[in-house]
């Protein structure tokens, strides 16, 4: 690494914490789960990864070695380490869940009565209170996380097989036109039009779907169109899932009206969520699996009925403001639910909410001043407003003066004010000349540098 951060025209800023986050991390945190759980003495551990990203962050900005940590972190793009073991931990925790009823460590987490015949003598079931008190292990921080997630992964679900999936049936019966990012939004309003009006005959479906999620209640609305005629408007309400969820289960209940109907052989699905449609078709392992699996049950049946059924997807941005589209999205604003508590909530969102629990901690630990460090610059966006902590592509800091090694140095600098001036030497190395170069301010200081000088 340190040849690598050693010339200024090898390797810049951004590329430095991208192979830190990339290459570093995960070797260094690699079976975490052994020593990092509930309970667990941590102070070593946490001790010398500190110490190893203070490193990796210095190298990256190429500041001072007395820069304050948690400063040069947040403007490296890197979020400290205690953080980030906690989202990993909790992300980890919940991972269990993608594993099939049969699987061994879910034989480990069966929770049932302890009894004489039990099936696995080293179940959580299987002990008694006093001994769950004083278990200490990854798994059983697990089993208590369980308690709030309701399933749904279902690898096993016939319809992912391998020879028995629809890509591998009927590849050719069903597709999805996407949208041209380069074009202009009129020409996909008129493309949508002739789409109804081709689709205007009574055996053919039109399906529009939209959700909206409002105060952690989502709304799921599909119009369902026959004959250029509204024939059925299903409408569904969902506490704590994601945005994605709520889109596919609005895909999952239009697309069983329209099967059901028997003069139907063309369904034309057009949604602004077009990557939740691709996940129906998408075998491997993902948490939208169980509508996926419940769509394909349906499309088998209705692809089974005759060989000219199919069904296509069309991709409509809400920002289109496509006149049927409009009319869903508007409708499905404007109800207003109140959810019934307790409620379980979705493996996708609960991995959401973990990671925004865990940045908004990373945010309120930032603003003391002890950590950031006391002469730390709070910079503005365009909006006037302090730019917020990020660790995305970077974080905004790195972003702005990724390409320069010299200017990132500079930035750093100024902004953590552990620069070569007046102020710095006068705190660290007092014996030596601390005045201003134009001799009319005692002080070298950032601010007279900005401000005055």
């Amino acid at each position: 690494m340190k040849l690598l951060g050693n010339s200024s025209h090898v390797i810049s800023p951004l590329p430095k914490c991208q192979l830190y986050r990339c290459c570093i991390l995960p070797i260094v945190l690699y079976s975490f789960q052994l020593w990092f759980y509930n309970k667990a003495p941590l102070l070593y551990h946490m001790k010398l990864l500190n110490k190893m990203q203070r490193r990796a962050a210095i190298w990256i900005l190429g500041t001072f070695k007395t820069s304050p940590s948690e400063g040069i972190e947040a403007l490296a793009g890197l979020i400290p380490i205690k953080y980030y073991l906690q989202k990993l931990a909790k992300r980890s925790l919940i991972r269990l869940f993608k594993l099939p009823e049969n699987h061994i460590i879910q034989c480990l987490l069966d929770d049932s009565s302890h009894h004489p015949n039990s099936s696995n003598p080293h179940a959580i079931g299987s002990l008694i209170n006093r001994q769950r008190n004083i278990t200490k292990d990854h798994i059983i921080d697990s089993k208590t996380k369980s308690y709030g997630i309701f399933p749904s992964f279902d690898s096993l679900h016939q319809e992912f097989i391998p020879g028995q999936h629809i890509v591998d049936i009927f590849s050719d019966r069903f597709s999805f036109n996407l949208v041209d990012k380069k074009g202009k939004n009129n020409i996909r309003a008129q493309e949508l039009d002739n789409l109804v009006l081709s689709n205007s005959i009574p055996s053919s479906a039109l399906i529009v779907t939209d959700a909206s999620i409002k105060d952690n209640i989502a709304t799921s609305i599909a119009h369902v169109h026959q004959a250029n005629s509204p024939l059925i408007k299903t409408v569904h309400h969902a506490v704590f899932v994601t945005s994605s969820e709520a889109e596919l289960f609005a895909m999952r209940c239009s697309i069983n009206q329209a099967c059901n109907k028997d003069n139907i052989s063309n369904i034309v699905v057009i949604t602004d969520s077009i990557h939740s449609a691709k996940c129906i078709f998408d075998s491997s392992s993902h948490p939208l699996q169980s509508h996926s699996a419940a769509i394909l049950s349906e499309l088998q049946l209705f692809f089974n009925k005759s060989q000219d059924n199919s069904i296509e997807f069309w991709e409509c941005p809400s920002r289109l403001k496509w006149r049927f589209h409009k009319d869903v999205d508007k409708d499905s604003k404007s109800f207003k639910s109140t959810p019934i508590f307790p409620c379980k909530t979705s493996w996708d969102f609960h991995k959401k909410t973990d990671s925004n629990d865990i940045v908004k901690q990373w945010k309120m630990h930032f603003q003391a001043p002890d950590s950031k460090g006391n002469n730390f610059l709070n910079l503005l966006d365009n909006d006037y407003n302090i730019i917020e902590l990020l660790y995305i592509k970077g974080g905004p800091w790195l972003q702005a003066f990724r390409h320069s090694n010299f200017l990132c140095t500079r930035a750093t600098q100024a902004i953590t004010n552990h620069a070569p001036i007046g102020e710095y030497r006068l705190r660290f190395f007092p014996n030596k000349n601390f005045s201003c170069l134009c001799n009319e301010y005692p002080i070298e200081t950032r601010r007279y540098i900005l401000h005055e000088c």
